[in-house]
């Protein structure tokens, strides 16, 4: 009898402790049950703050709703629509993105690149073949995994960031510039004994750069459209489990989130907050959305930033829109509003004609679908109705990016294929080993593929795109096994459709 009171003991005070057990804290930046602020590159680390966040559907009532029309695509530098944004507008705006930002001010700019950052300007990490594509950049992410579990198995190992954030910068202003005599602040993969920290990283990955042309569109697509494909999937195929997430939009943090789709972990909903986060992250500029000045690995870089009390630092202009700060960091220009406006007026990546004209392409588009890879690639998504209300609220669909057709060969949800690089954003503890479908337009222009840059597009002995296919396990296992199980001919056929996207 003793032994069974133990026992219901034992129980019961498990059950007490359940909750703060399973919702424990990731130890990151970040407080338990509020996204992530300050720092776009910290991991949120409760699943129901995200699950609890509420999102509206963002689909507009439509009586004799128009029929949808083909979004333009090229890779000719021109603006989507001169209604929209003027080609002398669109062209200066690319000039802005194509900016090199620099450590010191002068007369012309505001100075600020760094202390730790990957580049020193936007197209640096995208510009093949036209200002917005892809390139060979990749970034870097490292983590731990904590243990042990939860009581019931669930979430574990857990991630957990390292000091400051998952993205460890490449590059660091030289500590020479302003004599502080002090170590340097180069980055590294942990350990970095320097910076006490002796543990190793667990995970370790690449990041490609994203393509952002057309990003305006993927923008324009509904949540509940994202919401209806990640259905839609399930039932096609019992075993695809696209998952949408909920996000914050750093330009309205009203507690209220808007489906993911940029990033690899579709970790932001819109093309402002993105830019606030690429601008801090990958060339160490403050701005409005992030003033916050990013560490390295944990240490403080003050002694390294000539553009000090960014917080302090207003606006050139007296633009405040609803919400939003008056200060605006090393950004008191509002870049990243130059670059929001420029990567919504770009064209969606094109096709090659050419090659999609040819029967092979067409045989190779047919078996795509067949073997079940336009699950996930989907080729097809209308953007919501102009007008509609989007960002919570912070932005209209204009006419440009309004019910268009695009044919992104993507689903823009997350999923989980075998390749997961362990790192958590924005999506929670349950995204670990999640990675967004990549789409697949202009995938032609692409050296390097899968989320890691690890898969060539062209491997000794094997076809084109055959080693980022072979990656492909998981929810994706059936597609790729019978890739390989199909006649050569087939395959080939394939690949050329694949080489026309």
């Amino acid at each position: 009898m003793k032994s069974l009171k133990t026992s219901l003991l034992g129980v019961f005070v498990l059950l007490l402790l359940l909750p703060a057990a399973y919702n424990r804290v990731v130890h990151s930046q970040t407080q338990k049950g509020d996204p992530p602020t300050g720092q776009a590159n910290v991991a949120l680390s409760d699943d129901d703050v995200e699950r609890q966040c509420s999102i509206d559907t963002e689909v507009a009532p439509c009586l004799n709703c128009p029929v949808p029309t083909e979004a333009p695509t090229g890779f000719d530098n021109k603006t989507i629509d001169e209604n929209f944004v003027p080609q002398e507008k669109h062209d200066a705006h690319r000039a802005t993105f194509e900016v090199r930002d620099q450590i010191l001010p002068d007369d012309i700019q505001d100075g600020g690149l760094g202390p730790v950052y990957n580049a020193q300007s936007c197209a640096e990490c995208h510009q093949n073949p036209v200002s917005g594509a892809v390139s060979q950049i990749t970034e870097l992410r490292a983590g731990f995994l904590d243990n042990p579990c939860d009581p019931w198995g669930f979430d574990c190992p857990q991630f957990v960031d390292p000091p400051g954030g998952s993205l460890i910068n490449d590059r660091a202003v030289d500590m020479r510039v302003k004599d502080t005599g002090e170590a340097n602040i180069q980055e590294r993969v942990p350990p970095l004994h320097s910076a006490g920290l002796d543990r190793p990283a667990d995970v370790a990955t690449t990041r490609t750069s994203l393509n952002l042309l057309g990003d305006g569109l993927v923008e324009a697509i509904s949540n509940q459209t994202l919401l209806d494909i990640a259905a839609k999937e399930t039932n096609e195929n019992s075993n695809v489990h696209g998952l949408p997430i909920r996000v914050p939009v750093e330009e309205n943090r009203n507690g209220r989130c808007r489906i993911g789709r940029f990033g690899h972990k579709d970790q932001h909903a819109s093309l402002l907050s993105f830019s606030g986060d690429a601008y801090l992250n990958e060339i160490g500029i403050t701005n409005r959305l992030f003033l916050m000045e990013n560490t390295s690995l944990g240490r403080s870089v003050a002694n390294f930033d000539f553009v000090p009390n960014d917080e302090t630092i207003p606006c050139d202009d007296q633009i405040t829109p609803p919400g939003q700060r008056q200060f605006c960091g090393e950004d008191s220009g509002r870049d990243i509003d130059t670059f929001t406006i420029f990567m919504r007026a770009t064209e969606a990546p094109p096709r090659d004609a050419a090659i999609a004209a040819t029967q092979d392409a067409k045989d190779g588009e047919e078996i795509f679908h067949i073997i079940g890879c336009a699950i996930c690639h989907r080729d097809t998504i209308v953007t919501a109705m102009p007008g509609t209300a989007i960002n919570l609220g912070t932005f209209k669909v204009p006419d440009a990016l309004g019910n268009k057709i695009i044919h992104p060969y993507g689903d823009f949800l997350l999923h989980d294929i075998g390749t997961g690089d362990g790192i958590v954003q924005n999506g929670g503890p349950k995204t670990r080993l999640l990675v967004r479908t990549a789409p697949l337009w202009g995938v032609r222009t692409h050296t390097r593929l899968m989320h890691d840059g690890l898969s060539l597009t062209f491997a000794a002995n094997t076809l084109p795109f055959a080693s980022a296919i072979k990656r492909h396990g998981g929810e994706a296992q059936f597609a790729s096994d019978t890739f390989f199980a199909m006649s050569t001919i087939k395959q080939r056929k394939l690949v050329i459709f694949l080489e026309s996207l």
